[in-house]
């Protein structure tokens, strides 16, 4: 494997910052407004886990396959591919059942947040932020590394996962604020959470800089697919579900594989 040039390494690293800080984002929302819009946070979750799930198996899957192949052979390749996505997919199945990632309270409606019990609000969103900033670790390294790879693919994934860390800003925004009564606080919190991402993407990569070669690379891609498509499916569209008045899951859905679709023709034409 080729060294990789360090600017390659910084743009990597803006790609995975911008997308981490869309948590401050949420915050936001939850500080400056009366409270998101259901249907709209219900279509851009359908959205981001539609985008996730097409760019994980047509594009990063893919190169897990590519790169395994360059190492070994065409039919190992594929073997090893398919069991790095499945380890993919225990891996952040085991970190959600040590530490599971509510994401409850995206409103300020939510009855909890009315009993005035100060230390207990305080200690729901401590939950929250740490549960979130553990999830955001893996969300990292995906950016990063696919990023790195190719830009192609890693800029729609940041895209998507921008859009899922929305939520889990709001998320963590909610309990701090009316815990603490202070937006600073609230949107420290959020953001902190979301700066996990480059973090996770930082520390992978001082892991994993002086081994890289393609089977390394295709292990990181095939792990990262299975991370990807299992977030999509276990967080984003349960929790688009619920907020949908309508269709607007399917129509997000459809939408994120299409836009992610169109975009991937684009940058390759």
């Amino acid at each position: 494997m080729h060294d990789i040039p360090t600017s390659a390494v910084l743009a990597a690293l803006a790609v995975t910052l911008a997308a981490g800080l869309a948590t401050g984002l949420g915050s936001l929302l939850v500080i400056f407004a009366r409270g998101p819009n259901p249907r709209l946070l219900a279509f851009g979750l359908a959205f981001a886990g539609g985008a996730m799930v097409y760019v994980s198996l047509s594009e990063i899957l893919n190169k897990s396959i590519a790169s395994f192949t360059a190492a070994y052979d065409a039919r190992i390749g594929f073997a090893l591919a398919t069991f790095a996505f499945l380890a993919g997919m225990v891996l952040i199945m085991l970190i959600d059942r040590l530490v599971p990632n509510p994401h409850d309270s995206l409103t300020t409606e939510d009855p909890s947040l009315r009993e005035h019990n100060r230390d207990y609000v305080r200690r729901v969103g401590l939950m929250t932020a740490v549960a979130i900033t553990a999830h955001n670790f893996p969300e990292g390294l995906a950016t990063f590394f696919a990023t790195l790879e190719n830009p192609a693919v890693g800029l729609p994934l940041a895209f998507a996962i921008a859009i899922h860390n929305i939520p889990e800003g709001i998320a963590i925004a909610v309990p701090v604020y009316y815990a603490t009564g202070s937006k600073h606080y609230a949107f420290i919190a959020s953001l902190l959470s979301g700066l996990a991402e480059p973090v996770g993407a930082l520390i992978g990569y001082a892991l994993l800089s002086s081994v890289l070669s393609e089977a390394v690379f295709g292990a990181v891609f095939g792990v990262i697919a299975g991370v990807m498509v299992f977030l999509a499916i276990d967080e984003l569209l349960p929790a688009a579900k619920r907020y949908a008045k309508g269709h607007e899951t399917v129509y997000g859905l459809v939408s994120g594989m299409g836009v992610l679709a169109v975009s991937l023709v684009m940058f390759k034409w």
